[in-house]
């Protein structure tokens, strides 16, 4: 799975913007100003994704491609190593629930978190 395709993917998403706010490689996807996803133009064999914690400890086990996110908290974010054996739509399935996840927990006000889970029922 190549980079451009997790890009096209996560912008594919409503009201999702592409950031790069800590390095000039390292690619951020962000709904509602949080961090959904985040990705690396140079070294992009993996994109690491939020989840939620119990789940993520269970994918973790049963995918050797998934695992705890170097330099992010390790109960809330895997990382999916993009050129093992995982299926596209896996892989997009798993940025799909990321990007629920902190729609739901993380946007703030909640007049912003209804406009665009209304969008994204549409």
């Amino acid at each position: 799975m190549s980079i451009e395709e997790v890009r096209q993917y996560c912008l594919s998403l409503p009201c999702v913007d592409e950031t790069l706010p800590f390095n000039d490689t390292t690619l951020v996807y962000k709904v509602g100003g949080k961090m959904f996803a985040v990705t690396d133009l140079i070294d992009h064999d993996h994109v690491v994704v939020k989840c939620d914690p119990d789940l993520a400890i269970e994918l973790r086990d049963r995918y050797e491609e998934i695992t705890e996110a170097w330099h992010f908290n390790k109960r809330h974010w895997n990382s999916i190593r993009l050129t093992g054996d995982l299926a596209p739509s896996f892989v997009y399935e798993q940025i799909y629930n990321s990007y629920m996840l902190v729609i739901r927990k993380n946007v703030v006000p909640k007049a912003l978190r209804e406009d665009i889970l209304a969008m994204i029922k549409q």
